[in-house]
C-alpha cells in the first residue's frame, strides 16, 4: 500500500535572520506574514506557507524547490520583477530556459538571501 500525497501545504527552512529573510520574501513575492514566534516567522498565501526558522542555512541539502507559474507571460513578468529587485538570478541576461535537456517546460532559477536555490517554471505543451 502506498500513501497518496497531495499538494505541498508548507515547508520550513533554516535562515540566519528570520526578520531579514521575511522582508526579502515579502518584498519579492505575493506572501503575507501569518505569524511569528521566538523561533521564526510564518509567511503564506492561498497556495503555500513558508516557515522561516532561526538556524544555520544549509542550501546544498535541497537542490531547489520549484513553483509553477500560470504561463510564459507570468514567468517573464516574474523575471523582470526579480531582476529589478536585484535578486540573484542564475544565467543573467538569458534567465528563462528549458528546465532540463529536451524539456518543453521552461523556467528560471534564483537564490534567496540565505543561499537557497528556487525555480519558477511553466509547463510546456508536452509536459
Amino acid at each position: 500500500m502506498r500513501v497518496q500525497l497531495g499538494t505541498v501545504s508548507h515547508f520550513n527552512i533554516a535562515v540566519d535572520d528570520p526578520d531579514a529573510s521575511a522582508a526579502w520574501w515579502l518584498s519579492n513575492f505575493d506572501l503575507d506574514e501569518w505569524g511569528r514566534s521566538d523561533s521564526g516567522i510564518l509567511l503564506g498565501n492561498d497556495a503555500i506557507m513558508i516557515g522561516l526558522v532561526k538556524g544555520s542555512p544549509v542550501s546544498g541539502v535541497l537542490d531547489h524547490l520549484g513553483f509553477r507559474t500560470s504561463d510564459i507571460g507570468a514567468l517573464e513578468v516574474a523575471r523582470d520583477a526579480l531582476r529589478a529587485n536585484g535578486v540573484d538570478l542564475e544565467d543573467p541576461g538569458n534567465e528563462i530556459g528549458p528546465v532540463a535537456p529536451g524539456s518543453t517546460s521552461v523556467g528560471l532559477w534564483f537564490h534567496d538571501r540565505d543561499g537557497y536555490r528556487w525555480e519558477l517554471y511553466v509547463e510546456g505543451p508536452d509536459a
